[in-house]
Protein backbone atom coordinates (compact mmCIF):
# COMPACT_ATOMS: atom_id res chain seq x y z
CA UNK A 1 0.00 0.00 0.00
CA UNK A 2 1.58 3.30 -1.04
CA UNK A 3 0.99 6.28 1.32
CA UNK A 4 2.10 9.72 1.30
CA UNK A 5 2.96 11.06 4.58
CA UNK A 6 1.64 14.09 5.98
CA UNK A 7 4.02 14.26 9.19
CA UNK A 8 6.65 12.91 10.30
CA UNK A 9 6.76 9.38 11.47
CA UNK A 10 9.95 7.85 13.20
CA UNK A 11 11.54 5.05 11.42
CA UNK A 12 9.42 5.60 8.24
CA UNK A 13 9.49 8.45 6.70
CA UNK A 14 9.67 12.39 6.63
CA UNK A 15 6.48 14.67 5.85
CA UNK A 16 5.96 14.53 2.08
CA UNK A 17 7.53 11.20 1.46
CA UNK A 18 5.84 8.57 -0.64
CA UNK A 19 6.35 5.01 0.92
CA UNK A 20 4.96 1.64 1.33
CA UNK A 21 3.76 0.47 3.80
CA UNK A 22 1.56 -2.77 4.88
CA UNK A 23 -1.94 -2.16 4.50
CA UNK A 24 -3.24 -2.70 7.85
CA UNK A 25 -0.89 -0.10 9.26
CA UNK A 26 -1.55 2.13 6.63
CA UNK A 27 -5.54 1.86 6.63
CA UNK A 28 -5.74 1.10 10.73
CA UNK A 29 -3.15 3.88 12.09
CA UNK A 30 -1.58 6.21 9.88
CA UNK A 31 -4.64 7.23 7.64
CA UNK A 32 -6.56 7.78 10.62
CA UNK A 33 -4.43 9.51 13.18
CA UNK A 34 -3.34 11.86 10.18
CA UNK A 35 -0.51 11.27 9.68
CA UNK A 36 -0.86 9.59 6.07
CA UNK A 37 -3.16 9.96 2.88
CA UNK A 38 -3.67 7.25 0.47
CA UNK A 39 -1.48 7.36 -3.01
CA UNK A 40 -4.14 7.71 -5.49
CA UNK A 41 -2.96 8.46 -8.98
CA UNK A 42 -4.19 12.02 -8.89
CA UNK A 43 -2.13 12.17 -5.71
CA UNK A 44 1.05 11.05 -6.61
CA UNK A 45 0.42 13.58 -9.43
CA UNK A 46 0.06 16.25 -7.24
CA UNK A 47 3.24 14.76 -4.66
CA UNK A 48 5.63 15.04 -7.99
CA UNK A 49 4.36 18.19 -8.60
CA UNK A 50 4.73 19.20 -4.99
CA UNK A 51 8.37 17.28 -5.19
CA UNK A 52 9.73 19.80 -7.77
CA UNK A 53 8.62 22.79 -6.11
CA UNK A 54 9.90 21.98 -2.61
CA UNK A 55 13.73 20.83 -4.70
CA UNK A 56 14.87 24.96 -5.12
CA UNK A 57 13.38 25.53 -1.56
CA UNK A 58 15.18 22.45 -0.22
CA UNK A 59 18.37 23.38 -1.68
CA UNK A 60 18.83 26.98 -0.07
CA UNK A 61 17.42 25.57 3.31
CA UNK A 62 20.54 23.51 2.85
CA UNK A 63 22.44 25.95 2.34
CA UNK A 64 21.87 28.13 4.72
CA UNK A 65 22.03 25.62 7.73
CA UNK A 66 25.63 24.44 6.41
CA UNK A 67 26.47 28.58 6.75
CA UNK A 68 25.05 28.23 10.36
CA UNK A 69 27.15 24.97 10.93
CA UNK A 70 30.12 26.58 10.14
CA UNK A 71 29.54 29.98 12.06
CA UNK A 72 28.40 27.15 15.40
CA UNK A 73 31.33 24.64 14.91
CA UNK A 74 33.97 28.27 15.26
CA UNK A 75 32.46 29.48 18.05
CA UNK A 76 32.50 27.92 21.95
CA UNK A 77 28.80 27.41 23.72
CA UNK A 78 29.30 28.26 27.49
CA UNK A 79 26.84 26.66 29.62
CA UNK A 80 26.36 27.66 32.96
CA UNK A 81 25.50 25.33 35.96
CA UNK A 82 25.73 24.96 39.81
CA UNK A 83 28.61 23.85 40.80
CA UNK A 84 30.02 22.51 44.04
CA UNK A 85 33.77 21.90 45.83
CA UNK A 86 35.70 20.34 43.18
CA UNK A 87 34.21 21.15 40.33
CA UNK A 88 31.41 18.82 40.45
CA UNK A 89 28.13 20.07 39.07
CA UNK A 90 24.51 19.10 41.20
CA UNK A 91 22.79 17.13 38.20
CA UNK A 92 24.19 16.88 35.09
CA UNK A 93 24.33 19.03 32.11
CA UNK A 94 21.17 18.04 29.76
CA UNK A 95 20.28 18.88 25.70
CA UNK A 96 17.80 21.51 26.98
CA UNK A 97 20.61 23.28 29.12
CA UNK A 98 23.10 23.05 25.63
CA UNK A 99 19.94 24.50 23.40
CA UNK A 100 19.16 27.71 26.31
CA UNK A 101 23.01 28.11 25.64
CA UNK A 102 23.21 28.20 22.44
CA UNK A 103 19.82 30.51 21.61
CA UNK A 104 20.95 32.76 24.06
CA UNK A 105 24.03 33.19 21.51
CA UNK A 106 21.62 33.09 18.71
CA UNK A 107 21.36 29.93 17.34
CA UNK A 108 17.75 28.72 17.17
CA UNK A 109 18.54 24.60 17.74
CA UNK A 110 15.53 22.30 19.58
CA UNK A 111 16.68 19.94 21.83
CA UNK A 112 15.82 17.01 20.15
CA UNK A 113 18.18 18.07 17.55
CA UNK A 114 21.48 17.74 20.23
CA UNK A 115 23.01 14.64 20.79
CA UNK A 116 25.72 15.02 23.66
CA UNK A 117 28.95 12.28 23.28
CA UNK A 118 29.78 10.09 26.01
CA UNK A 119 28.03 9.86 29.27
CA UNK A 120 26.24 12.25 31.35
CA UNK A 121 28.07 15.61 32.53
CA UNK A 122 29.04 16.04 35.51
CA UNK A 123 32.20 17.98 35.86
CA UNK A 124 33.24 21.50 34.60
CA UNK A 125 34.82 21.15 31.34
CA UNK A 126 35.03 20.78 27.34
CA UNK A 127 32.48 18.69 25.72
CA UNK A 128 31.19 17.99 22.21
CA UNK A 129 27.83 17.67 20.62
CA UNK A 130 26.67 16.97 17.79
CA UNK A 131 23.77 19.10 15.85
CA UNK A 132 21.16 18.33 13.25
CA UNK A 133 20.47 21.63 11.62
CA UNK A 134 18.79 19.83 8.44
CA UNK A 135 18.12 16.27 7.80
CA UNK A 136 21.10 16.48 5.80
CA UNK A 137 23.71 18.79 7.91
CA UNK A 138 24.96 17.12 10.99
CA UNK A 139 28.11 18.94 13.04
CA UNK A 140 30.01 18.71 16.07
CA UNK A 141 30.17 21.64 18.07
CA UNK A 142 32.40 22.01 21.34
CA UNK A 143 30.95 23.51 24.61
CA UNK A 144 32.22 23.96 27.71
CA UNK A 145 30.77 23.93 31.13
CA UNK A 146 31.42 26.53 33.70
CA UNK A 147 30.43 27.35 37.21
Amino acid sequence: MDIILKKDVDNLGESGEMVSVKPGYGRNFLIPQGYAVLATPSMKKMHAENVKQRAHKEKAAIEEATTVLDKLSKDTISVTAKVGENGKIFGSVTTVQVAEALASAGYNVERKNIKIHGDSIKTVGTYKASVKLHREVTGEIDFEVKG
